[in-house]
């Protein structure tokens, strides 16, 4: 499922083969004082090679996973003062229209961009990627299911950033890297999440939005076997759709 455990040969059979190509786009900023700063890249990925593994199980869909993307813009950590690679947003888009290049001129046909932070705006390259290879290639920016599966299993907690969703699936996944004696109190203030200029520090002097107070690995198993399950058939419908290949 590995694109990096591959040699190039490999590579290139399974693009001849019609396999998707999944490329995961992380970033690298504060999670609150109990969650490491790298969350939003190890979730991705993580997630890329669960559903990509349940996908084929499941459906027989075939896919190669990219390695994430460590940086992407993060504007709104820096006032926290550190634990952020904030990189300009053009520079991000430009860095995934050129793996998107590159994956098309390698002949894969189907490519799925899987988001690891919901502030990455990238429907603009994705269009003009997809005007430019017409019946050479199609890139895929699915929704994220990340809210609507939190509200539908935990309903009455509330989402944000480094809240139950994220450290419950840490907590059940790798437990060692959850400071569990940190998780800070409930931050339930309003935040506009359209603001440009969002700053995080205005609203939280932990770094935490919502609220991390209910998390537990048994919430974690749940949430984590849901997206598993939702990303999965994501897969499958992005093998099938017409998109005029």
């Amino acid at each position: 499922m590995r694109y990096g455990d591959l040699t190039y040969e490999e590579i290139r059979d399974r693009a001849r083969q019609g396999w998707l190509a999944i490329v995961p786009t992380g970033c690298t900023e504060q999670q609150g004082p109990h969650l490491t700063v790298d969350y939003d890249t190890w979730f991705v990925e993580r997630v890329a090679l669960a559903a990509s593994e349940k996908a084929e199980r499941d459906f027989g869909v075939l896919s190669l996973v990219l390695p994430a993307i460590p940086f992407g813009p993060t504007p709104e950590h820096r006032n926290y003062g550190s634990g952020y690679i904030d990189i300009p947003r053009e520079l991000h888009q430009n860095l995934v229209a050129a793996v998107l290049t590159s994956l098309a001129e390698q002949g894969f046909k189907r490519i799925i961009v899987w988001r690891g932070c919901h502030q990455h705006d990238l429907a603009g390259i994705i269009k003009r990627f997809n005007n430019t290879n017409v019946s050479r290639a199609y890139a895929f920016l699915p929704e994220l299911p990340y809210s609507e599966i939190m509200r539908r299993i935990a309903p009455n907690v509330i989402g944000g950033h480094a809240d139950s969703f994220a450290t419950s699936i840490a907590m059940f996944l790798r437990p060692q890297a959850v400071r569990q004696e940190k998780i800070p109190a409930p931050m339930n203030d309003p935040i506009d999440w359209n603001d440009p200029n969002l700053d995080f520090a205005r609203y939280s002097s932990s770094g935490v939005i919502g609220d991390p107070s209910q998390s537990s690995p048994d919430l974690g198993a749940k949430l984590w076997a849901s997206v598993i399950e939702n990303v999965a058939l994501t897969l499958k419908i992005c093998s099938t759709e017409d998109v005029g290949l």
